[in-house]
């Protein structure tokens, strides 16, 4: 990333307190940069093996209690991958895997596995109908299916579409009188009982950093779903974020992973990013909040990330105190927390710090966070942009930048944007510019202290009298008012 010259007196001057630059009007981070590696044959699998860390146990499954170490990890992703290499799939570069699965100790093992081959790895909500599955399939093309027994029927009946079930055993989950679909291959089981390879592999095609990862579908920043290629070079930059921020090798922490990994913010997170740090991740299948309690205290859960709506559950609890063990941190994302919510969870649970953060599919979940209680104190902010980012803030009707504290679309800049939209060069052009800029459908300022304040989305915006109102605004306003339960604004 070219960074302006910043001494003194040049017109190229970056304010210290704003990080906005008035010569070229755009808001550089004010965290400190992060190094990335330069080598270009390299894959994110190879990348997160390389990294020091004193972790011993990666994976846990919340449901029953299996643990998975570090080395233990490793052999499973190299046997998965020894089997996706080998006949009758013969997994090559570029080629698509396609996840259909809740949360399971197997998904990150699927994901590294594929992508330390070059393949791509495109996850789907299990709860999403076989038609909508059916379209991503015949979007993404797909060369093999992971699914645990109950969702292979919700996959499109294709004989071109081989399935690895995600159940230890063959017959796991199957009804007696349940024919074998001839599709299915073998299980998880199978593969992982395999012999990995020597890696590299002698006839394994080198991975770049610039090589496709990963396939998630999102709603873009605008219109209908789409595929959002991200690269090797997208999931490293993000791997190394993460880990910067606050987090000590040689102290790993325990997360509780209640996010769906399907999400680009559990993919990246949890069956990446936090592994490279050594953390131990708690995997719940799905998310209860009894059984989320259990496991805070059963595995000695120390980070706990949540989305809003989950935190204000926790508060509304009753009177008491919920049991949170040796929880030591919050980390919420999916949109800004109200400043009593904050303060009224700060109260009630004192030793416990809440984080907030920013980011959409399209930047492999990162842009903006709070990673300290004093920056969560900056209340409805998203935090201020994460390192090696550049943003400005862009008029809507007339594309031009704006200064501090004025409102307009995001556009941001870094090393995690996205290389395009899959198959669709319109709504790539239409979304990110040939300098790097992704705009993204959000209306934002920031703040004198560089700290991005996410006001509404952009498709949202209701233009009245020459005004611009902002729904949310609106209905962040309409709850104040002690007899409205929740609002909604639309034109």
């Amino acid at each position: 990333m070219a960074y302006p010259e910043k001494k003194k007196g040049s017109e190229w001057e970056v304010d210290p307190r704003s990080g906005f630059c008035a010569a070229n009007a755009t808001f550089y981070s004010k965290r400190r940069p992060v190094a990335l590696p330069a080598e270009p044959d390299l894959d994110v699998t190879t990348f997160l093996t390389s990294r020091r860390h004193s972790g011993t146990t990666a994976l846990i499954d919340a449901a029953t209690g299996r643990r998975v170490s570090f080395p233990e990890l490793w052999r499973s992703v190299a046997a998965v991958a020894s089997s996706l290499r080998a006949p009758p799939l013969s997994l090559r570069k570029g080629l698509v895997v396609l996840l259909l699965s809740p949360n399971s100790i197997h998904f990150p093992v699927v994901a590294l596995a594929a992508m330390s081959l070059g393949a791509v790895i495109t996850t789907t909500n299990p709860v999403n109908t076989p038609a909508e599955i059916a379209r991503q399939v015949a979007d993404a093309a797909p060369a093999v299916a992971f699914a645990p027994r109950a969702l292979v029927p919700k996959l499109p009946a294709r004989p071109d579409l081989p399935i690895v079930l995600l159940d230890d055993s063959r017959l796991a989950a199957a009804a007696d009188d349940d024919d074998d679909d001839p599709r299915i291959l073998c299980t998880i089981a199978d593969m992982l009982a395999a012999d990995p390879d020597p890696i590299p592999h002698p006839m394994m095609e080198p991975v770049r950093q610039d090589d496709p990862a990963t396939l998630l579908y999102s709603s873009g920043t605008t219109g209908a779903s789409k595929g959002v290629v991200a690269t090797h070079r997208n999931l490293i930059s993000m791997v190394q974020i993460i880990v910067s921020r606050r987090f000590n090798p040689d102290e790993p922490e325990t997360f509780l992973c209640t996010i769906p990994m399907f999400h680009v913010y559990g993919l990246v997170a949890f069956s990446t990013g936090l592994l490279g740090a050594g953390s131990t991740i708690v995997v719940l299948p799905k998310f209860e909040m009894g059984e989320m309690l259990r496991a805070i205290e059963a595995y000695g859960v120390t980070y706990l990330p949540l989305v809003p709506p989950i935190l204000v559950a926790m508060l509304g609890v009753g009177s008491g105190k919920l049991r949170l063990g040796r929880v030591r941190r919050i980390h919420s994302s999916g949109a800004p927390l109200s400043r009593e919510v904050i303060e009224g969870f700060r109260d009630k649970y004192p030793g416990i710090e809440i984080l907030q953060a920013y980011g959409l599919t399209e930047t492999t979940a990162l842009g903006a966070s709070t990673d300290s209680p004093e920056e969560c104190r900056r209340y409805g902010s998203a935090g201020l942009l994460a390192p090696n980012t550049e943003a400005r803030v862009v008029d809507p009707d007339t594309g031009k930048p704006l200064p501090v504290n004025r409102t307009g679309e995001l556009w941001i800049r870094g090393p995690y944007v996205m290389k395009g939209y899959f198959k669709n060069e319109e709504a790539t052009r239409s979304t990110l510019d040939s300098e790097g800029w992704l705009r993204t459908g959000d209306l934002c300022y920031i703040d004198e202290d560089g700290y991005l304040f996410v006001v509404d989305r952009l498709k949202e915006l209701i233009k009245y009298k020459g005004y611009q109102v902002p729904p949310a605004e609106l209905e962040a306003l309409l709850l104040t008012h002690p007899d409205i339960v929740d609002a909604a604004v639309i034109p």
